[in-house]
C-alpha cells in the first residue's frame, strides 16, 4: 500500500559521527542509564511489537554517495541543455542555494524535490534559460537518486522480519520503493510528500500504524535521525530504534534515548528477538 499523492520525494543528507564499536546499546522502559547488552539483558516491552517500520535514506541504503552522483549528472546534463545555469551555478553552490532556501521555507522539509525544483527554478531565472527545462532536469536526478544499494545486512533483515511482523516505511524522502524494487516487501509506504505532514510529527507516524492496523505501542521505527526519527516515533507513542551505522554518541548531547541503538541489521533482529519471545 502506497499514499495515494506524487512519486518525486527527496531526503535532505547530513553525515556525521566516527567509528561504529559494532555494539548494539539498549535502554530500559525505567530510564536507566544506556547500557551495552553484553552486560545487562534487554528490558522487554510489554507488548511484542506487531510491527516494524523504517525510514529510507542512510537506514536501509546510504545516500550520501547516491546523492553525489545524481547531482554530478545533473549538472552535466545542465551544461549541455541549460549552459548558462551550468556556467553560472556549480554543484556546490546549488546546493548552499537549497540550503538557505530551506532554512527560509522550513516547509520544504516534507517535499525536498520540490525543493531542488525551487532552486532550479531560481538558478534559470537569474541564468536567463528556459524554465521548462526544469522538468527535465529534474527527472535526469530522480532517475539517477533511485540508483541506491542496500547495505548488506538489509534483506535477509528484511526477510527475516516479514516472517513475523508488519512491515512499513515512512520517508521524508523521495526514494520510490517500485522503482528501487523493495516494494514487495512492505505493507504501507507513506512519504511525506504525499501525506501532506513530515516527520518528525506525530500524525505521519499515526497514519502508518493505522494504515496497518496496530496501535502505535504495538509498533517499532527504526530510523539514522535523532530528531526525525527517534523523537519523532516516541513523541507518537512508538519505541523507536537509532539505527547507528556510524558509531556515533550524538544522542548524549541531544539529550535523546532511544529504546535502543544498534550499528547493523543484525544487532537490530537481535534486538527485536528479545522483544519478541513470549
Amino acid at each position: 500500500m502506497r499514499w495515494p499523492g506524487p512519486i518525486s520525494r527527496e531526503r535532505s543528507h547530513a553525515g556525521g559521527g566516527d567509528r561504529c564499536d559494532n555494539r548494539c546499546t539498549l535502554r530500559t522502559v525505567t530510564q536507566h542509564p544506556i547500557v551495552s547488552p553484553m552486560s545487562l539483558a534487554p528490558v522487554k516491552s510489554t507488548v511484542p511489537p506487531k510491527a516494524i517500520l523504517f525510514d529510507l535514506d542512510d537506514t536501509l541504503w546510504p545516500i550520501a554517495p547516491v546523492i553525489a552522483a545524481a547531482e554530478s549528472l545533473l549538472h552535466d546534463w545542465l551544461a549541455t541543455h541549460a549552459p548558462k545555469v551550468a556556467r553560472q551555478f556549480s554543484i556546490e553552490v546549488l546546493r548552499q542555494h537549497r540550503l538557505a532556501m530551506l532554512n527560509e521555507q522550513p516547509h520544504f522539509h516534507g517535499n525536498l524535490i520540490e525543493l531542488r525544483r525551487a532552486g532550479l527554478l531560481a538558478a534559470f531565472e537569474a541564468a536567463g534559460e528556459d524554465a521548462a527545462l526544469v522538468d527535465g532536469a529534474i527527472l535526469q536526478f530522480l532517475a539517477a537518486r533511485h540508483r541506491v544499494q542496500p547495505y548488506d545486512d538489509v534483506l535477509p533483515g528484511l526477510a527475516w522480519m516479514g516472517q513475523r511482523m508488519l512491515l512499513g516505511s515512512i520517508s521524508n524522502g523521495n526514494a520510490d520503493l517500485e522503482i528501487i524494487g523493495l516494494a514487495q516487501h512492505f505493507k504501507v509506504s507513506i512519504a511525506a510528500s504525499d501525506f501532506g505532514v513530515a516527520k518528525p510529527d506525530a500524525s505521519i507516524f499515526l497514519a502508518a500504524c493505522a494504515a496497518l492496523d496496530v496501535a502505535p505501542h504495538e509498533a517499532v521505527y527504526v530510523g539514522d535521525d535523532l530528531y526525525f526519527d527517534v523523537t519523532g516515533a516516541q513523541g507518537a507513542g512508538m519505541r523507536a530504534v537509532w539505527m547507528n551505522r556510524k558509531g556515533s554518541d550524538a544522542h548524549l548531547a541531544a539529550g535523546v534515548r532511544p529504546d535502543a541503538i544498534c550499528a547493523n541489521f543484525d544487532e537490530l533482529l537481535l534486538w527485536l528477538q528479545g522483544q519478541l519471545e513470549d
